[in-house]
C-alpha cells in the first residue's frame, strides 16, 4: 500500500464528495437559507411596519381622545348655558307672574276699600238721616240727604 496512491485516492473521492455536495446538496440548502433569509427580513419589515402603526394609532387615539374631551366638555359649557338660560327665563317669568298677582290683588284689593267706603258712606248716611229725625222729629226726605252726602262725599 502506497500512501501516495491512498492519498492520491482520498483526494479523488473527496473531490467527487466536494463535487456532488456542491452539485446535489449545497443548491438546496443554499436555497433553503436564502428563503428563511428572505423570510427573516420580511418578518422584520412586518414588525417594523407594525410598530410604526401602531405609534400612528396610538396617536391618532390620543388626538381623538384630546377631540373628544373638547367637545363634552363644550357640550357640558353649552348645556350649563342653557341651564341657567332656563333658570333666568324661569326667575323672570315667576317675578312677571309675581309682579301680575300683585297688582291683581292691589287691584281686588281697593275694590273691596272702594266698597267698604260706599257701605260706610251709606251707613253714615242712614245714621244721619236718624239722627237727624230724632233730632227734629220729623222726617227727612232720604233722596235728598243721599245726594247731599254724595256732593259733600265728592268734595272730600
Amino acid at each position: 500500500m502506497n500512501i501516495n496512491l491512498t492519498l492520491f485516492g482520498q483526494t479523488f473521492a473527496f473531490a467527487i464528495f466536494v463535487w456532488f455536495c456542491m452539485k446535489y446538496v449545497w443548491p438546496p440548502i443554499t436555497k433553503a437559507m436564502q428563503e428563511r433569509q428572505k423570510k427573516i427580513a420580511e418578518g422584520l419589515d412586518a414588525a417594523g411596519r407594525a410598530q410604526q402603526d401602531l405609534k400612528l394609532a396610538q396617536e391618532k387615539v390620543t388626538n381623538t381622545l384630546r377631540e373628544t374631551k373638547g367637545q363634552a366638555a363644550q357640550i357640558i359649557e353649552q348645556a350649563n348655558k342653557q341651564a341657567n338660560a332656563i333658570v333666568e327665563e324661569a326667575k323672570e317669568q315667576a317675578r312677571i307672574e309675581g309682579e301680575r298677582l300683585v297688582a291683581g290683588a292691589r287691584a281686588e284689593i281697593e275694590q273691596e276699600v272702594n266698597r267698604a267706603k260706599e257701605q260706610l258712606r251709606n251707613q253714615v248716611a242712614a245714621l244721619a238721616v236718624l239722627g237727624a229725625e230724632k233730632i227734629l222729629e220729623s222726617q227727612v226726605d232720604a233722596k235728598a240727604h243721599n245726594d247731599l252726602v254724595e256732593k259733600l262725599a265728592s268734595q272730600l
